[in-house]
């Protein structure tokens, strides 16, 4: 019985598959088509110089594509756009919108082990007096995985204990990693749509900190049981004061709207405080970006002179104009919706050309605050798009210091359209507005440099900048 409805579920899953057409080779030549017409950096990536080798490395592609399966399709699609380097152009799955039973299908051959819940489980108790302090069981809330020495020496093999049991299964494998000189880095991580990633990986005793993927605590730990799922996690902006002289900013986030009151809010709240405090830290550690209004209301605590803020030119396509700047959105302001509709009046008077919407502009406030007098923004290399922005904006005040890395480099081509390809499984991101620093100061790929580097063995950085004594 189990198996007829299995097979019944599998027959409905493929069947709706082949009615939305996921045929690799529609998809493919969708994209291409897509992206030649619509990707602002397309002419700045595909030159007369490297047109016809473009032209052959595409059609390889294509015809690949003629022969390959809809799973086959994501690695396919990903590795044509992976020749713009644009971090801003993606392509991945949605999830929520899909039926579960197809999701499992789709990711039903992925790479599995011979390790089971049980057999791990005893497997660390034979082995506690000679276990790495790796292996173990470690959790994110949501995920839990088993991580056990691999097949090959110095490595280890993360698998899944529990997950959603839609994307993710038992025994599939999660991530692998490697140990040279009592330290651990990445090979690759799957992502939630099975993506190959290669986040950096920084394991403080029983934590392990991939950044954008989460931080996995070992148990037998008391795990975050107040997260039920992905949507649940906190990213709103958070400020508290850490002594006399000091306070923090926490934003995680910039990716909703919706942040743009409370971090207003959070301001006005804190304003004394902000005004009377010498010492002020922004921590936009692991913020990958979103709308550049949820700062603006920080920007006269940071200011001592006029700021340039760069403008952007708009590709004003018809289907640019149609998917990305003619959406509306409920939760902003009656204000902010007021310029998103005359932004979308002037993209429509002049459609079909590179327009330049955002002007360049200069910030001037008629007060500059005593405090903070010392401004240091926290930044590693997962913080980008319009936290890159905050910083181009920031540093240009002599109050403001970056403590870091390099940023994400994420910053040239912006404002990403969302679309859903021939097949729903497949949904399409892209860029459609370029800085007006190009093509003399580009910063996709190579980031925003720290004016302090804080060294790869320092574990507390806010510790580290508050401490910090120099010129």
């Amino acid at each position: 019985m189990k198996h007829l409805l299995f097979s019944l579920l599998l027959l409905l899953s493929l069947t709706g598959i082949k009615a939305q057409n996921c045929n690799c080779a529609d998809n493919f030549k969708y994209l291409t088509q897509r992206i030649s017409k619509n990707y602002v950096g397309y002419t700045d990536k595909v030159t007369p110089l490297n047109s016809k080798q473009f032209a052959k490395f595409t059609d390889s592609l294509q015809q690949i594509a003629n022969g390959s399966n809809a799973y086959q399709c994501l690695t396919l699609c990903r590795a044509w756009l992976d020749f713009f380097k644009d971090k801003h152009i993606t392509f991945g799955m949605a999830f929520d919108k899909l039926n579960p039973d197809s999701v499992r299908i789709f990711f039903a051959n992925e790479e599995k082990t011979n390790w089971t819940d049980r057999s791990f489980k005893s497997y660390l108790i034979k082995n506690k007096a000679k276990l790495d302090s790796i292996e173990g069981i470690w959790s994110t809330g949501i995920y839990e995985v088993g991580i056990v020495k691999d097949i090959k020496p110095n490595q280890f093999m993360a698998f899944v204990l529990k997950a959603d049991s839609v994307r993710w299964m038992p025994q599939q494998v999660k991530f692998r990693l490697s140990k040279q000189g009592g330290q651990y880095q990445t090979i690759y991580f799957s992502g939630g749509d099975h993506s190959e990633q290669h986040p950096t990986l920084i394991k403080d005793a029983d934590t392990l900190d991939f950044g954008f993927f989460k931080k996995w605590v070992k148990a037998p730990k008391p795990l975050n049981t107040t997260i039920k799922n992905e949507k649940e996690i906190d990213l709103s902006p958070k400020f508290r004061v850490l002594d006399d002289e000091t306070a923090l900013f926490e934003m995680p986030s910039f990716g909703k709207l919706g942040y743009v009151a409370p971090t207003t809010a959070l301001i006005k709240k804190n304003e004394s405080i902000l005004k009377n405090t010498k010492h002020l830290i922004i921590d936009l550690r692991n913020n990958s970006g979103g709308t550049v209004l949820v700062y603006e209301k920080l920007m006269p605590y940071l200011y001592t002179n006029p700021i340039l803020k760069e403008g952007g030119y708009v590709l004003a396509t018809a289907d640019n104009i149609r998917d990305g700047y003619s959406k509306e959105y409920p939760e902003a302001s009656d204000s902010i919706r007021n310029v998103f509709k005359k932004d979308l009046e002037k993209l429509k008077a002049h459609e079909g050309e590179l327009y330049k919407l955002y002007p360049i502009d200069t910030i001037k406030f008629n007060t500059v605050y005593k405090n903070p007098e010392r401004i240091s923004f926290l930044v590693n290399r997962n913080t980008g798009s319009a936290a890159e922005l905050f910083l181009l904006e920031a540093k240009q005040s002599k109050k403001v210091k970056i403590y870091g890395e390099n940023s994400s480099g994420s910053i040239d081509y912006v404002e990403v359209i969302t679309i859903k390809m021939p097949c729903s499984f497949y949904t399409l991101y892209y860029p459609a507005c370029k800085s007006f620093r190009l093509p003399d100061y580009p910063l996709d790929n190579i980031g925003i440099k720290p004016d302090v580097a804080i060294p790869s063995n320092v574990n507390d950085w806010i510790d580290f900048v508050k401490k910090y004594k120099g010129k």
